[in-house]
């Protein structure tokens, strides 16, 4: 059996929904456990299911806690531990205050090589809402540990605008809960969370995926809830968004693919994204998403190309 990364991408409560379905399907379908992957890589809300998969968490518990099913008797002691079943407390929607000023406006006098997200977040106001509602749950599970396998959590660093990928080597000292509350620090609303004296936000406003990072397996499995299919690209009512996010996507997977990696990436289809509606934080959706994603996701699988392309997985 080759390396297999595994890429959870951002995309709220609808996004962890999404991710739910994908890796049930998987699970189920292909035989595959997402705790069995060499890399882990979450960004933003990824990075909550991440924490969830690395805590022992099967992906059929945590599609069943989304679709309000029962759990195993594993899962059901972990999302007790945890505090909350959905295992994703999200925000509702919240105006940024301009009146407080930029977050990082020393950024904004040197944006050179730091990409329009994370000016953005710079020159937004930085968030009040504290971002213990996220790391709480992660919290509980972990302490102040980190997986034993590689799990990487990614965040930008607000001041310099850079990408920074807790759990990999070089990166700062961080808990896994403050390394998701990082990741999931959406600008403007939550406040930015500190580790090592300096601030981080959202991973998502470097990339939704940052799926290039894995250049050194052999497959990498890519689930991203903000992209589209091809076949989507007619429908959506955010096409320029989600546009701009498949092309992202497409840009990191070619980085893989040149270095003789294969990348399977599951992306909302029309039906999927019908599903998700409007706001990525409704979390009154979520069954909805996951069940249609598991629904998609099976479709594919079913493809004899995908299955030759998944011949990695053994």
């Amino acid at each position: 059996m080759g390396r297999v990364g595994l890429v959870l991408g951002a995309g709220g409560a609808v996004g962890h929904a999404f991710h739910a379905g994908v890796l049930a399907a998987l699970e189920q379908l292909a035989g595959w456990r997402p705790d069995s992957a060499d890399v882990i890589l979450g960004t933003s809300a990824g990075s909550v299911v991440a924490a969830l998969v690395r805590a022992g968490c099967s992906a059929t518990d945590i599609a069943n806690a989304s679709l309000r099913r029962p759990l195993s008797a594993a899962g059901q002691a972990l999302f007790e531990k945890i505090g909350r079943r959905d295992g994703l407390p999200m925000p509702g929607p919240q105006h940024a205050d301009v009146r407080r000023g930029p977050a990082a406006p020393g950024l904004l006098l040197r944006p050179w090589g730091v990409r329009p997200g994370a000016l953005g977040a710079a020159m937004l106001p930085a968030g009040t809402v504290p971002s213990e509602a996220v790391a709480a749950g992660v919290r509980n599970l972990y302490g102040a540990s980190w997986p034993d396998r590689p799990t990487w959590i990614c965040a930008v660093r607000l001041d310099d605008g850079r990408l920074v990928v807790f759990g990999r080597q070089g990166a700062p000292r961080a808990s896994l809960a403050d390394a998701v509350a990082a990741s999931c620090a959406i600008p403007a609303y939550f406040t930015p969370v500190e580790i090592d004296g300096a601030r981080y936000v959202d991973g998502g406003v470097h990339s939704v995926t940052n799926a290039d990072l894995l250049s050194d397996l052999d497959l990498v499995l890519v689930s991203c809830p903000m992209g589209l299919t091809r076949d989507a690209m007619t429908y959506a009512m955010d096409l320029p968004m989600r546009a701009a996010v498949s092309m992202r996507l497409a840009r990191e997977e070619r980085v893989l693919r040149r270095a003789g990696v294969e990348v399977v990436s599951f992306l909302p289809t029309p039906a999927d994204r019908t599903a998700m509606g409007g706001n990525p934080m409704d979390a009154r959706r979520a069954a909805a998403v996951t069940g249609q994603a598991y629904t998609s996701t099976r479709t594919r699988l079913e493809d004899p190309a995908i299955r030759r392309r998944l011949a990695a997985l053994g």
